[in-house]
């Protein structure tokens, strides 16, 4: 079922859709498309590093393409994510420690965002044939269509801020886009909060990329806070810990034979239930499963901060990464949400519960290098480019964390998908990867962001956090890391959760007792 509320105009029958904003905000909607040369000095705000000259080059190059570049076929992820229960958007705060300097914003979106190829062109398709790819054809972009300032009440922005920004998100979540521009909008709400002296929100489609590469595209839109002449210094991997090699030649080999045969046999078992679960394996009934139709409803995004020290604390005393924790937060959570939701049921139902099953789509970053790269080498169009921009994240039905690290089950979905494509058309993959969905409870997803604080276009960031809605869970969890600081963000079903700052609060909770307990055994 597609509400016409929510649905977004159809590309291949459509051009020229009605407004794409909210109708509180205050920009319009042009009748066509606009055919308007950008000419904006790429050289101011840029340092003279190696990695600047780089993006500075990759930017040029784009405004020299912009009218020449021949249409790019749309990749097999990107176009399961404009289908009709996969209609994706990732969505953004970003909490700013001062005012908007709107021509600031302006100046630096026009250096830089407006220029990269995927956020300065369109999705076509071609009506004659039913067939047909769609394609992504660069077009020009006009600013004014994609800054939005809501004109929202004056009493609730003074008198309760962060619930202004938490309905106006919530509403974006139900105003479609317009596919005659660019997927992408920058909302500014420049009034103080608790915790900011101003928010801008970034919606964009998730055809254009996925979290890695729109987090790395943001990087590249900042500078560093303490020298806003550099770019902003990428995390580190993380440490690879050494194998340790005793008995020799013939003991290191017996143990890769080893290794490989568990790699096989993980691999070949969560394969089988990936399938399974997309056929017919679904899990238990609870306060956090989805209903049918959840992909088109409202949802409402909650976050709060958590330390990332007090993560650290608890990885280095369970001997076990960041990833590790934040699932373990999570799990403890949602116990502590379900047993308070379900405190009043009877001695029999209470049987039944403690062997239900509930499983998270894990997205997982498949490039063969991992973590953030710099933007102009993931814009390098080799097939051998491990970094490369785009959508390149596999799913995984998960209960265990350490069992999974050893099978390549999110490498096998996202080939597989793409095979599935090529064979049987992106319907079949979109009912596959819905069936995975609709039988599974929630999404997760962590994200490193920078390690230092930087600023953008000018205005110091205070924190991101991120979320993402148009697929089928009632309950995804970010989490994204900034400085010392961890958001949880949750994204959930408006109606399901009423309760959705309890709920969020209990994540914050669950960190403080693992952390507790961990700084008591250690």
């Amino acid at each position: 079922m597609d509400h016409p509320s929510t649905a977004d105009p159809d590309p291949a029958t459509s051009t020229t859709s009605s407004s794409s904003t909210h109708s509180t905000t205050t920009t319009t909607t042009p009748s066509s498309l606009r055919k308007r040369l950008l000419s904006v000095d790429t050289s101011s705000r840029c340092g003279g590093s190696e990695r600047e000259s780089k993006a500075r080059s990759e930017m040029a190059e784009t405004e020299r393409d912009v009218e020449s570049a021949v249409p790019v076929p749309m990749s097999p992820a990107g176009r399961l994510f404009r289908e009709k229960h996969f209609n994706c958007y990732i969505v953004a705060v970003i909490g700013l420690g001062s005012r908007v300097d709107v021509a600031a914003a302006r100046a630096g979106l026009e250096a830089t965002l407006v220029r990269h190829p995927r956020f300065c062109s369109v999705q076509v398709t071609d009506d004659a044939s039913k067939s047909a790819k769609p394609k992504w054809v660069r077009t020009t972009v006009n600013l004014d269509d994609h800054l939005i300032f809501p004109d929202l009440d004056p009493t609730a922005t003074s008198s309760s801020p962060d619930q202004a920004i938490e309905d106006y998100m919530s509403t974006l979540s139900t105003t479609p886009m317009d596919h005659s521009r660019p997927l992408w909008e920058l909302h500014v709400l420049d009034f103080p909060t608790s915790d900011a002296a101003a928010t801008v929100a970034v919606r964009m489609h998730h055809s254009l990329g996925d979290g890695v590469s729109l987090l790395s595209l943001l990087i590249a839109c900042t500078r560093s806070a303490a020298d806003p002449s550099r770019l902003p210094a990428l995390p580190p991997p993380a440490a690879q810990q050494p194998r340790r090699r005793e008995g020799g030649v013939a003991a290191a080999f017996v143990a890769w034979v080893w290794w490989c045969v568990v790699l096989a046999w993980h691999t070949v078992v969560d394969v089988v239930l990936f399938v399974a679960t997309s056929l017919f394996l679904r899990d238990a009934r609870t306060p956090f499963a989805g209903t049918d139709g959840v992909e088109f409803r409202r949802k409402r995004f909650v976050h709060r901060t958590l330390s990332l020290d007090d993560v650290k604390l608890v990885k280095n005393a369970m001997k076990c990464t960041v990833n590790d924790v934040l699932v373990g937060v999570t799990s403890a959570a949602m116990s502590r949400h379900y047993f308070r939701k379900t405190s009043d049921i009877n001695s029999e139902k209470s049987k039944r519960r403690k062997n239900i099953r509930v499983r998270a789509a894990l997205l997982v970053n498949i490039r063969k290098i991992p973590g953030l790269h710099v933007l102009a080498e993931m814009m390098k169009s080799s097939k051998s480019n491990g970094a490369r921009w785009g959508n390149l994240i596999g799913y995984m039905g998960k209960r265990t964390v350490d069992r999974k690290k050893s099978s390549l089950e999110a490498i096998f979905t996202y080939r597989s998908g793409n095979l599935i494509v090529k064979l049987f058309g992106i319907k079949a993959a979109a009912a596959l990867c819905y069936g995975m969905f609709t039988n599974t409870t929630m999404s997760f997803s962590s994200m490193v962001g920078p390690s230092e604080k930087v600023e953008f276009y000018g205005h110091p960031i205070v924190y991101i956090a991120p979320s993402v809605y148009g697929h089928p869970h009632a309950l995804t969890v970010h989490y994204q890391s900034y400085m010392n600081t961890v958001k949880v963000v949750l994204a959930v079903d408006d109606a399901q959760f009423p309760d959705a700052h309890q709920l969020v609060d209990d994540f914050a909770e669950s960190l403080r007792l693992i952390r507790q307990a961990a700084s008591a055994n250690s």
